[in-house]
């Protein structure tokens, strides 16, 4: 068979997030995946929402990253499609609105593609008529809508939970991507295999955003067992995360991102039980890198010869542990003098998406490669992806 496409209707403010994980997720599978937004075109970009639970009476909003678009609305063709996903944050609210969004979203309900849609993203459901009649969930504030829509409400027992009607995949919120996001492989005529993997993630505060969450939930989504730890923290636990966005300015900039949950706790961990390490960036590996327990656990891999896949400021762990010898490999720019003096070749990354391999290593320069880092992870696990 071909290969698969599917459209990831945005706008401004959708939910960091929501647009983010299922577009480099599926683009790791092998799917290609457009980007578009009425009124934008390709290389435009929607500025994105950080929705989190902050023990209010609602979420909170932060700003997230620059989403850049690549293709344009006016231009695509909804025919040649095999699917459509519509994320959530307040982009959904004016996006309902919209009659060629809405006619859009018609087409594929009348022709039986699969639609997945999150978290306020069922309010343009509702608008299109598409929800009616069907089983559905979503953020509980927009239960109402749906119903007024003609929906059969599901109450979600859980923020991570997720509906499967016939072509309509309908989740809560982001914390359900690897459910949402493995219904529509499924939808999408795709197999998984080789996914029997346990994966460790080695985490710690203001770790860049996007670095932990995007492979995170897309192994997740791929039914890996996938824990998190960090130093001195305990399952349940969490861990600030940054927003590293480049924006015109000499270096990137920060702003903070989500509050990350721990699911395994770093005291007594039994690194032989896992088949490979994750190491994101961000400001964490600054300090990381000095905690002896952490060096110890990065040589158990690379003596091990278990995959090691580390991006971006990740590396500076990598070069502390003494295990880039001899070691061809990438990382953020302004990490080539750790790497270099480390003893690796360094390898450029221009553009700042090239990952690379060498052995059991996977290096990565920054979050706009991760589709490229999560594959070459998953050759290396013998993970597949077939359609």
């Amino acid at each position: 068979m071909g290969q698969k496409r599917v459209l990831l209707l945005c706008g401004d403010y959708m939910e960091d997030s929501e647009a983010m994980v299922p577009f480099q997720a599926l683009k790791a599978y092998g799917v290609e995946v457009d980007a578009v937004c009425p009124g934008k075109k390709a290389g435009d970009v929607c500025p994105t929402a950080i929705h989190d639970s902050t023990g209010h009476q609602t979420y909170s909003e932060r700003r997230g990253h620059n989403f850049s678009i690549n293709a344009t609305f006016d231009d695509v063709n909804f025919l040649t499609y095999d699917g459509l996903i519509i994320p959530g944050g307040r982009a959904p609210e004016y996006l309902a609105m919209n009659e060629s969004v809405l006619d859009c979203v018609r087409e594929f309900s009348n022709s039986g593609k699969p639609i997945a849609s999150i978290c306020h993203g069922q309010l343009i459901l509702a608008a299109s008529g598409s929800a009616k009649g069907r089983k559905c969930t979503a953020h509980p504030a927009v239960g109402p809508v749906l119903v007024a829509a003609g929906a059969h409400w599901i109450e979600p027992e859980t923020l991570a939970s997720c509906v499967v009607d016939g072509n309509i995949i309908t989740g809560a919120t982001y914390k359900g991507h690897a459910e949402f996001i493995r219904h529509l492989v499924t939808a999408l005529g795709g197999t998984i295999s080789g996914s029997e993997k346990r994966i460790l993630f080695l985490c710690g505060d203001f770790m860049e955003d996007y670095e932990v969450t995007v492979p995170f939930q897309s192994l997740q989504a791929l039914g890996c067992h996938v824990d998190a730890v960090c130093p001195k923290k305990k399952a349940g636990d969490t861990c600030p995360t940054a927003v590293h966005d480049f924006e015109g300015d000499q270096t990137y900039s920060e702003k903070p991102g989500y509050l990350f949950t721990l699911t395994a706790s770093y005291e007594g961990l039994d690194a032989s039980s896992y088949n490979a390490l994750v190491i994101p960036g961000g400001r964490a590996p600054e300090y990381l890198a000095l905690d002896a327990s952490v060096i110890a656990l990065v040589k158990h891999f690379m003596e091990c010869r278990k995959p090691i896949a580390s991006i971006c400021h990740g590396q500076q762990i990598l070069a502390a542990a003494g295990v880039l010898k001899g070691k061809r490999c990438t990382a953020y720019p302004a990490v080539k003098l750790n790497v270099v003096l480390a003893g690796a070749t360094w390898l450029e990354p221009d553009p700042i998406d090239r990952c690379f391999t060498d052995g059991n290593l996977v290096t990565g320069a920054a979050w706009p490669g991760h589709p490229g880092f999560i594959s070459q992870l998953m050759k290396l696990l013998g993970i597949h992806v077939s359609f």
